[in-house]
């Protein structure tokens, strides 16, 4: 086993050619051949190369482009380290990498687990010495005209000795490649051909240079993609969980819808915060914008929302302490909320706004109309600290109902005119579905309201809906 660097080789020359106006030019002289261009040598399946951000994906395609017209056999594995996000650099000669694969095609059979020998998902250990890591360490290509003796000694023994192994390890012509990043190598592609075909060419070697170096971008994208979206559902599964949450004088419903298709989570949040004394802290938030950028703002009104919570300030001071943190967040500038602490005890009902669209309340005559707030505030992160309390009695059982500007506001109708239609959505939804017994029906009247409340055919920003039945004490 002899490895050769491709670009050690010299390239071909063809016989008989000349420049087109050279006067020692020979009419009987063949025309020149072409080589075959980069894209003819591969499938069509390199065409998709980057068209989804999913790293197994994009590494199926891979292989799916190298084989069986390209290579018998064809494999990508990924540095585990840079899989998982950590720092990728390595040193100079490492004493043995970890890598990942990610991909394995042979020949036409392009089954997720090779046989059950070699697992897509597989973390493999390779020692300094074989090509696998001297790519790596030297950004090269390793070009051997066979296996290197680690490979060969593991797939003998893979699984006491597989009977369709012998055909990984016919083996006359074997690329290593390394996928890189900028400045940084994050895994490496394997392409082997056995003696039924010609060795590979210094033009095949340099076509599939550039093939992986752009894998290496759709590699790249799609890890960033998935980091993102983990981060994303994280935080999304930060906000309080379960169809219903029951309190003392209080049982709520909640959920949120984010924009578009392809959105996990955006800006808005909603929060149930016990108090002392039985008393119970609804919120609903906005902070302006879409995606991860606006979550992490939302995490941190949120998560200092609930710092707040545990000082047992008052309302308004709550809400002018968020403002406070707000100014300081970034993202966070002109987010709104609306602040509700509901006492079952004292049968009160205290309101602040900040720059948010008023609750709607649904009382004992059946009717669903707005809160009148004293003051609709300021948003959030304009460091006015000016608020103000609206105070009002609950002295028989009632419908809250919070909610983010996604679910009334609309480019076609005024945005009071929006919300007397949720408002009108609650009370056919209520009266076509009976009294709302025992909160049983409130999760199924949030989710209703979310689908068809009345800007919910655009979709067009997000969505959240908390629903709290108040239930005072009896004297």
């Amino acid at each position: 086993m002899v490895p050769r660097s491709s670009a050690a080789r010299p390239a071909p020359t063809r016989k008989g050619t000349t420049l087109r106006n050279d006067p020692r030019s020979r009419i009987d002289d063949p025309p020149a051949v072409r080589p075959p261009s980069h894209r003819s040598l591969f499938s069509p399946a390199a065409d998709a190369l980057g068209s989804v951000l999913d790293l197994r994906l994009t590494g199926s395609q891979l292989v799916h482009a190298l084989t069986p017209g390209f290579a018998d056999a064809a494999s990508v594995h990924l540095l585990e380290r840079w899989r998982r996000g950590e720092n990728a650099h390595s040193s100079p000669d490492p004493a043995r990498i970890e890598a990942h694969r990610l991909a394995l095609r042979v020949g036409t059979d392009a089954r997720e687990d090779w046989e059950g020998v070699l697992p897509v998902g597989e973390v493999l250990v390779f020692p300094r010495e074989t090509p696998y890591a001297r790519a790596l360490a030297s950004g090269q290509t390793q070009l051997l005209d066979s296996l290197d003796a680690h490979t060969s000694q593991r797939l003998m023994s893979s699984e006491g000795g597989h009977a369709r192994i012998h055909e990984l390890l016919r083996v006359t012509s074997f690329l290593v490649v390394p996928l890189r990043v900028r400045d940084l190598t994050i895994g490496f592609v394997t392409c082997t051909r056995g003696p039924d075909r010609a060795p590979f060419l210094p033009a095949e070697t340099t076509a599939v240079e550039a093939l992986t170096a752009r894998a290496s971008g759709a590699l790249d994208n799609a890890r960033r993609y998935e980091h993102e979206r983990r981060t994303t559902l994280a935080i999304r599964d930060s906000l309080p969980s379960g169809a219903l949450r029951e309190f003392e004088g209080c049982r709520v419903a909640h959920g949120s819808l984010a924009a578009g298709q392809d959105t996990v989570i955006g800006g808005d949040w909603y929060d149930v915060l016990p108090r002392p004394d039985g008393r119970v802290g609804l919120i609903v938030g906005d902070a302006m914008g879409h995606g991860p950028e606006s979550a992490v703002a939302m995490l941190q009104l949120r998560t200092a929302t609930r710092v707040l919570a545990e000082l047992d300030l008052p309302a308004v001071e709550l809400v002018r302490r968020l403002d406070a943190l707000a100014c300081g967040t970034p993202g966070a500038s002109f987010a709104t909320c609306v602040y509700v602490e509901w006492a079952a005890q004292q049968r009160t009902c205290t309101v602040v706004s900040a720059g948010h669209p008023p609750p709607l309340l649904r009382g004992p005559d059946g009717r669903t109309a707005p809160v009148p707030l004293a003051e609709a505030g300021l948003p959030l992160g304009l460091g006015t600290g000016h608020y103000e309390a609206t105070v009002f009695p609950v002295l028989e059982p009632a419908l809250l109902v919070l909610y983010s500007d996604g679910l009334v506001e609309s480019r076609d109708a005024d945005i009071d005119h929006q919300i007397a239609r949720l408002a009108g959505a609650l009370d056919t939804a209520v009266t076509g579905s009976g009294a709302v017994d025992g909160g049983e029906a409130l999760p199924a009247l949030c989710q209703r309201l979310l689908h068809d409340g009345p800007s919910a055919p655009s979709g067009a920003d997000d969505r959240t809906l908390l629903i709290a039945e108040l239930i005072p004490a009896k004297d």
